[in-house]
């Protein structure tokens, strides 16, 4: 049987693995086999380019335990990339990194209530604060006459509206008629609510219920679909499936679009 001395490692223990350290830039090591210290000023596909305090450069291969780090053996491994920044709004906008909020315009879009405002600044909130855009919601329109003429609006106050279930003959409609005007846009969608006007796929549903005339229309929609009775907990489940535009129908993009337009226009 060979034997070994108490100062040799048998053959079959193997070295356990050195920890691997990114190789960012100005990270200072020293290279096992030469000696050579320096700061790492370049990392590629499988080599790393180090520069000593006499300004000369060498390059190394990224080997297993190839580098010394404050005296302790490491394995160099190439750094991760940086996660690409979307270059688009969930709007579908071109994004602009870093912009800061511009101070809020006079005009305002209105919308009917805190439904429509979460989805508005879900899909359009980077749009709207780059434009300084506020968007409020008021609770319905049946008192809009009133808010309008309240809101003044101008050619440096703006106001636009969206509004829900606006078709020809409804009601809104009718309220929708007699507040629009120069400075006011009233933009709606056929919806009953808005929350048709998110995609059915998007939420997990082959389509939104039909429900009965006479009963209140999300508690029948929770109650076709099995869910809570709890209007709440249903719309942040619907909230939670839109990620972008495309999660939207349409007749809903086009509104908000035109609204945001005319309250932005010179």
């Amino acid at each position: 049987m060979r034997s070994y001395s108490p100062d040799l490692t048998p053959p079959w223990k193997k070295q356990a693995p050195a920890p691997e350290v990114a190789a960012e830039p100005d990270l200072v090591v020293e290279e096992v086999t030469t000696g050579f210290c320096g700061a790492v000023i370049r990392c590629e596909a499988g080599t790393v380019t180090l520069e000593d305090r006499f300004g000369k450069h060498r390059v190394f291969p990224l080997a297993p335990r190839g580098f010394l780090l404050e005296g302790k053996v490491v394995t160099l491994v190439r750094p991760s990339a940086a996660p690409a920044r979307p270059t688009r709004t969930a709007s579908g906008s071109v994004a602009v990194p870093g912009a800061r909020a511009r101070v809020a315009r006079a005009g305002r879009i209105y919308v009917e209530g805190r439904h429509d405002a979460e989805l508005v600044e879900k899909v359009w909130g980077d749009d709207l604060r780059i434009e300084g855009v506020v968007v409020e919601y008021l609770s319905g329109i049946d008192d809009l006459p009133a808010i309008v003429a309240d809101f003044a609006p101008g050619p440096d106050a703006r106001l636009g509206v969206l509004v829900d279930h606006l078709v020809p003959g409804s009601k809104e409609s009718r309220i929708a008629a007699a507040v629009t005007g120069e400075h006011v846009l009233v933009a709606g969608h056929p919806y009953i609510d808005v929350w048709e006007a998110v995609k059915p796929a998007s939420v997990g549903i082959e389509g939104w219920p039909v429900v009965p005339r006479g009963v209140d229309w999300k508690t029948g929609v929770c109650a076709a679909l099995g869910w809570p009775p709890n209007s709440g907990a249903a719309w942040q489940r619907i909230l939670s499936g839109v990620r972008t535009y495309k999660d939207l129908e349409p007749e809903l993009l086009g509104r908000v679009e035109e609204l945001i337009d005319f309250v932005t226009a010179p």
